[in-house]
């Protein structure tokens, strides 16, 4: 479904889906850390004419996915990670849709077996009075699929 053009598709443009409900209560601000890594071994045979080692791929790895959003007063992303510790949710799909300036969509970002691992609630200062109240949830992925 990848949809190339000459120019960059800008950043803000983004629609999240968690299982197959879209998430229309909010947007968020921010989807960071949406990586896979595929890790490496040296091995070097003993009889091996070459006096260096060889280097072979191992595992592929997934990072932790952490989504952000201005609080809202929606209890939406703690009731995911609460349904986690309390036995009741299992790992489910979760789908960023990267979207053109007209919203239609150009890219699709599978995180594969999507589990809640963290909830952060806002930091709350009396200080600052500009700046907004930030939620953040953390996922933990098995793989990260592109299309």
């Amino acid at each position: 479904m990848a949809t190339s053009r000459p120019s960059p598709y800008h950043a803000f443009n983004f629609l999240v889906q968690f299982g197959n409900a879209a998430t229309t209560n909010a947007g968020f601000q921010e989807v960071k850390g949406m990586s896979i890594e595929v890790t490496s071994s040296e091995y070097r045979v003993g009889n091996s004419p070459v006096n260096y080692s060889m280097k072979v791929s191992g595992l592929s790895k997934a990072t932790d996915i952490t989504f952000s959003r201005g609080l809202i007063g929606l209890l939406d992303l703690y009731q995911l990670i609460d349904a986690v510790r309390t036995g009741i949710q299992t790992p489910q799909d979760v789908h960023v849709q990267a979207q053109d300036e007209a919203h239609n969509p150009v890219m699709t970002f599978t995180l594969k077996n999507a589990r809640p691992i963290r909830y952060t609630a806002p930091t709350f200062n009396a200080k600052t009075g500009t700046e907004v109240a930030i939620e953040e949830l953390v996922l933990a992925i098995e793989d990260l699929l592109v299309e």
